[in-house]
């Protein structure tokens, strides 16, 4: 009798201790809102492309140690790791965030927008750094709390392959603090601000970059029959390999090959020598990846030589895909629920897109999940467009939902 009441007891304590906790953060998170939006906008209005992001890393790095939070640069060339430990030993945590913005011509009407001609955030970047720069001081702000240790990782040139994840992971800092569990979040436009969105397992694809030239013997387009065209047998390649997506690929497993370059350097008159094609396959199982890439080749130089030319075929292996620990990403989606309330986080449906965050999730337990930054009743942009506009509201909850997760994920696992 006197055990079972002890037991209600402590449970009560616990229970009173993590309102209490939970609490603090939403309480810190609102405080902070103008001073995270602050630096959303420096850094919206500061891009740099990847791997360049010389002045990003230096604000990151500034921004950490002026609350006092430990920091190593220079990781992977510009990244940025900050390490906060709480007062009890227990498991670490890793929080990823991007550095890098693209090539694109801004046209937005903000009031900050890009200073670097032909540079744009336009994949929500800026809202990500904002994030867990926010995460960070409030995690360090109530790290008497913290049980274990939490390694903040911002990382360079996830936009571009070979990417910065496996610079970050080979490096001797991540090295030494290896994480238990990895996070990171990024932002969905067609999600309202204010909700969340997890999906248990596969969740992104691999993408590797395909690039044919496709030979021909050029000419007088008078004279077809002393040529051997070389947009013909493009063209044909281009059709064969779609039927071979669409017949060979095993019907469980989402497959994509999209070219999005077609260059032939003739004109009205003259048959060329060669086309160039470029594109993209995708795919969510490593083993009919490996396949589908010499069936590619198989096929490419099947069809060319068939119809008399010949091709040279190059596929640059990129990202893995991204596979989300079933166990935590549900656990994650209840203490998401806690923080924003069940109807605000939703089950996300796998997509075709890809991110370096995969290289994290193949030795650690990871899962990657989504923040919505679109408007209510209104058109929103998407990522990777000249126009694409984030809803900063959701810098009101991204920071504390990170810390509330960062807090309590770690202790849900054995």
């Amino acid at each position: 009798m006197c055990y079972s009441f002890f037991l209600h007891l402590l449970n009560l304590i616990i229970s009173d201790s993590v309102e209490e906790l939970l609490d603090s953060i939403k309480k810190y998170s609102e405080s902070l809102f103008e001073q995270i939006r602050s630096f959303r906008q420096y850094l919206h209005a500061n891009p740099e492309l990847s791997f360049q992001e010389k002045q990003t890393s230096l604000f990151i790095a500034k921004t950490l140690r002026d609350n006092n939070i430990p920091v190593f640069e220079g990781i992977g060339g510009t990244g940025v790791i900050g390490i906060i430990e709480g007062q009890i030993n227990g498991k670490t945590i890793g929080i990823r965030a991007e550095l890098d913005a693209l090539p694109i011509v801004e046209n937005t009407s903000l009031d900050f927008l890009s200073k670097n001609d032909g540079v744009m955030h336009a994949c929500g970047h800026d809202i990500h750094m904002a994030s867990l720069l926010g995460t960070a001081i409030i995690v360090n702000k109530l790290k008497s709390s913290l049980t274990g240790k939490i390694v903040l990782v911002f990382e360079p040139g996830e936009e571009q392959i070979p990417g910065g994840a496996k610079q970050i992971i080979d490096s001797n800092i991540f090295q030494q603090n290896i994480p238990d569990i990895m996070l990171t979040f990024h932002v969905l436009p067609e999600l309202i601000s204010g909700k969340a969105g997890f999906r248990e397992g596969q969740y992104m694809a691999s993408g590797d970059e395909v690039y044919i030239i496709v030979k021909g013997k050029g000419g007088h387009a008078a004279l077809p029959k002393t040529t051997v065209n070389p947009i013909v047998i493009a063209s044909n390649l281009i059709l064969n390999l779609k039927e071979f997506i669409d017949k060979e690929t095993p019907p469980a497993i989402p497959s994509i090959l999209s070219f999005g370059k077609f260059q032939a350097n003739g004109a009205t008159n003259i048959i060329p020598n060669d086309v160039h094609i470029e594109g993209t396959f995708r795919t969510m199982d490593e083993d009919w990846r490996h396949k589908a890439h010499h069936l590619i080749e198989e096929i490419s130089k099947k069809t060319c030589i068939d119809l008399g030319g010949d091709c040279e075929i190059e596929i640059r292996k990129g990202y893995p895909s991204i596979y989300n620990n079933p166990e935590l990403t549900r656990k994650a989606k209840i203490l998401a629920e806690q923080y924003l309330n069940p109807s605000n986080v939703i089950d996300l449906e796998r997509r075709m897109t890809t991110d370096d965050f995969a290289y994290f999730g193949q030795t650690i337990p990871s899962v990657f999940f989504r923040m919505g930054v679109g408007f209510e009743n209104s058109c929103n942009f998407q990522l990777h467009s000249s126009t694409f506009i984030a809803n900063e509201e959701v810098l009101k909850y991204s920071s504390g939902l990170m810390a509330w997760i960062s807090f309590n994920l770690p202790n849900k696992i054995d």
